[in-house]
């Protein structure tokens, strides 16, 4: 890489202070830095994106800003140090301008505080398309609310009901191995064989891994639900390797409580369609 390159990447202090900021009528602040230059990233695609938020869910976001930059970057990865290249302590780095020598090193979204303020720096230059920039920044307004307010029991409640029940799949790896960790059966490391579902429980419960298990399901269904209410998509769509995906049926209960909680704004509609026509 070279010094040019180096040179040109900002702190989040001096990304925060050249970012065009606004507040969308939700309440959730966000900005855009530099040319984003792809079709998901126009000024209305992304107020739409962020505007999907409903607003009694964007009063506990007062204190985050999100921030759409081209490429953000863990400075260890970008000195090749890849140690511990999620670290939080390892500085984040803002690229103004997308330089395909830094794509590499990019991460799909870096914290950093500044001020009084949470800063979430999305990379968009890394998503290719609109479902996948507004999952990474969903998934981040999801996670962000969980670590302020937690989980309602009543979700709580609802999907403990089910892993008893032993409902194939989960929504997350984070999910179905805290699901499982609570159950009293430990899942094999990523990558081996897991079945597809999670053996009944076996009577010792493990308190701590079931909070984590209600944590990473409401943040996935939270994620996903903000996402329907954005645009259409297929449910296979969010299908990952390591582990099976969540009954439909199941998701769907837990959508439709998450509807129930933070209805959506004016302009947005909830719709869950079990088979699409044609």
């Amino acid at each position: 890489m070279t010094d040019a390159l180096k040179t040109d990447l900002l702190t989040p202090e001096e990304a925060v202070s050249r970012a065009t900021t606004a507040t969308a009528a939700n309440g959730v602040r966000y900005a855009t830095l530099g040319r984003l230059d792809t079709p998901n990233t126009t000024p209305a695609e992304i107020a739409r994106m962020v505007g999907a938020v409903p607003a009694p869910l964007a009063g506990v976001l007062n204190k985050h800003v999100y921030v759409f930059v081209p490429l953000a970057l863990s400075a260890a990865r970008l000195e090749g140090d890849e140690s511990t290249p999620f670290s939080i302590t390892d500085r984040t780095l803002i690229a103004p301008e997308f330089h395909a020598s830094l794509v590499d090193k990019a991460i799909c979204h870096r914290n950093a505080p500044v001020a009084d303020t949470e800063y979430v720096f999305l990379s968009s230059r890394l998503h290719i398309d609109r479902f996948a920039l507004a999952f990474e920044f969903f998934i981040n307004v999801a996670h962000n609310f969980v670590d302020s307010v937690g989980v309602p029991v009543v979700f709580g409640e609802m999907v403990w009901k089910q892993a008893l029940a032993n409902v194939r799949g989960e929504t997350s790896i984070d999910a179905w191995e805290e699901r499982a960790e609570a159950m009293g059966h430990p899942l094999p490391a990523i990558g081996s064989a897991v079945a597809a579902t999670i053996p009944s429980s076996t009577g010792v419960i493990d308190e701590k891994a079931r909070g984590a298990f209600y944590a990473a399901a409401f943040a996935d269904a939270l994620a996903v639900y903000l996402l329907s209410l954005h645009l259409d998509f297929d449910y296979a769509d969010l299908r990952e390797r390591e582990y099976p995906l969540l009954a439909a049926p199941a998701l769907a209960e837990r959508l439709r409580m998450v509807n129930k909680l933070f209805p959506a704004n004016d302009g947005y509609q909830f719709q869950i369609l079990y088979r699409r026509r044609g």
